[in-house]
This record gives C-alpha cells, sequence and structure tokens, in this order.
C-alpha cells in the first residue's frame, strides 16, 4: 500500500476507524494520519497489524486509541479533515432503527465535540442510506442543523453505490462533506464503469455481475432466501462468500490480511467503508481544499 509522494499534502483524523477503509483511502491521496480512534478490540487487532508500518508514527506517539468518549479533544494533534464512518446501527434498517436513543447513535455528538474544538478544514463522514430518513428525516436534520448552523461549516450529502465506483457490490451509502469556510465549491466525483464484476471475484462464472451489499452479520443463507448477502452460484453451484472475496468487494488491496478469526474478518468487512468510493471523494475534497 505504497504513498505516491513522501510529501503528504493533509492530515486527518479517523474517528470510529474499524479497519481502516478512510485510512487507507485518503493515505492513496496522500494524506497523513495523525490521530485513529476505534473501541472494538478484534478491529483494533486488524488495523494495527495493517497500518503500523503505513503510518509508523501513529502508533509511536500514541495517537492510536480506543474508546472516544474517553478522549479529551485538545490532546488530538492539529489536523486538516476530520473522517468518521460513525456506527450505523441504531439507524440500519438491519437493526431497530433507534436513532439518538440507541446510545451508538448519540456517537455523533462525540464528533460535533471534536469539530467544536479542532475546528478542522473540512469533516468527511458516512453512514447508512436509511439515516436519511430516519424518525422522518429528523434526525439527519438535527446532525445537518448542528455542523451548519451550531458550528459553521458547509454540508453537502450524497447517496452512492458501490458499484458505481468500480466495485462490484450494491453497498449503497450516505456520505457528508462539509468544509469550515463555507465559501468553498465541492460536488460529489462522477461515477466510473465497474473494473471487476462478480465473475471475476469469483474466478468463476456468477449468476450475478454486481453482489449483494455485505453485512456484518446473517451470514450462511441460500440464494433464494430472503436478506440472503453471502451465498451465490458459481459455475452453476452454490458457493458462500469468505473473506479472500470481500475484502475485493471492499476495495482492498491483496496484500490487506486479517490476524483474526473468519468470523471477525467477516464482521469487520461489513461494517467497513467501500474503498474506492471513500478514496474518489477524498480527492474531489483535497481538489476543493486546494
Amino acid at each position: 500500500m505504497p504513498n505516491n509522494t513522501p510529501n503528504p499534502r493533509f492530515t486527518f483524523i479517523d474517528l470510529f476507524a474499524g479497519i481502516g477503509g478512510f485510512h487507507l483511502a485518503l493515505h492513496r491521496n496522500n494524506c497523513t494520519c495523525v490521530f485513529a480512534s476505534e473501541w472494538d478490540k478484534f478491529a483494533r487487532i486488524t488495523y494495527e497489524h495493517n497500518f503500523k508500518k503505513l503510518s509508523p508514527l501513529l502508533f509511536e506517539h500514541g495517537n492510536y486509541q480506543g474508546d472516544i468518549t474517553h478522549i479529551q479533544a485538545n490532546n488530538i494533534p492539529d489536523f486538516d479533515i476530520l473522517c468518521a464512518g460513525f456506527p450505523c446501527q441504531a439507524f440500519s434498517i438491519a437493526g431497530k432503527q433507534q436513532g439518538f436513543k440507541d446510545s451508538r447513535g448519540t456517537m455523533f455528538f462525540e464528533i460535533a465535540r471534536i469539530i467544536k474544538e479542532k475546528q478542522p478544514k473540512a469533516f468527511f463522514l458516512e453512514n447508512v442510506k436509511h439515516f436519511l430518513k430516519h424518525n422522518d428525516g429528523k434526525t439527519f436534520e438535527c446532525i445537518k442543523n448542528i455542523l451548519t448552523n451550531e458550528l459553521g461549516y458547509s454540508f453537502h450529502w450524497k447517496i452512492i453505490k458501490a458499484c458505481e465506483f468500480g466495485l462490484p457490490q450494491l453497498r449503497p451509502r450516505l456520505y457528508m462533506v462539509g468544509f469550515k469556510n463555507p465559501t468553498i465549491r465541492f460536488e460529489f466525483p462522477k461515477p466510473v464503469p465497474l473494473k471487476q464484476s462478480m465473475s471475476d471475484i469469483w474466478g468463476g462464472k456468477c449468476s450475478r455481475d454486481i453482489g449483494y451489499t455485505i453485512l456484518a452479520s446473517g451470514r450462511g443463507k441460500q440464494p433464494e432466501q430472503q436478506r440472503n448477502w453471502s451465498a451465490y452460484y458459481v459455475n452453476g453451484e452454490v458457493r458462500q462468500l469468505t473473506s479472500k472475496q470481500a475484502k475485493k468487494m471492499m476495495g482492498f488491496p491483496n496484500s490487506f490480511s486479517f490476524p483474526v478469526s473468519e468470523t471477525q474478518a467477516m464482521k469487520q468487512l461489513g461494517n467497513s467503508v467501500a474503498v474506492n468510493v471513500v478514496e474518489a471523494i477524498a480527492k474531489n475534497v483535497l481538489s476543493a481544499l486546494n
């Protein structure tokens, strides 16, 4: 996972970091991660395993932290861009959609707290598409109001599918971008053709060109079953998705590895961001900042 130039243009922090989808995408755009936070012990193992050589100073300086609620904002190094795929379970259609009634839904306020204290040049957030309509749109409007009226940032949003940026997976997600200078012009990137199909992923003839959205749970069903997302017909036979195929569908390189169980690896991939989409949006964020 090499960097293109030795001199990064911008710095960023990686909140609710998971296994580092944001980290990888912004690193590909020549940015440096100066702080990261992830509380799940298994995700932390995978993150450190893959990024310790890529971003050694992050770990050497003690800036890879756990529970965000225990982090003092003034202890975070200065940075340009705040990245966060904050917990989606509270807003997901797969969950109970409790929103701010669920403790995971209140994690957005930790983001707002850090933005208020650190005043970064930009923020870049991701969540499930149902976040947009949760509680008749009131949840989304609450967050938009905090970011714009209370914190003074611009606000741009769009629902984008992973398959619109070369990955053979549906995975529609809500992406939100804002700038401290609200006069900065920003546009989300235009879709690109599919780079590989599910047949390429499997190395055999798959019944679908674009795969289902990878989830964090509910594996092992048959192709005809409701809510199946992990079973496919390949060369006429039923095959169950493994982390080997799933990481390609998410945009992680072959070199990315999982020092955890297969169950944990699939859970982590299901909770991750689609790297190609984040990379494309990040490129436009950086262009806007320049």
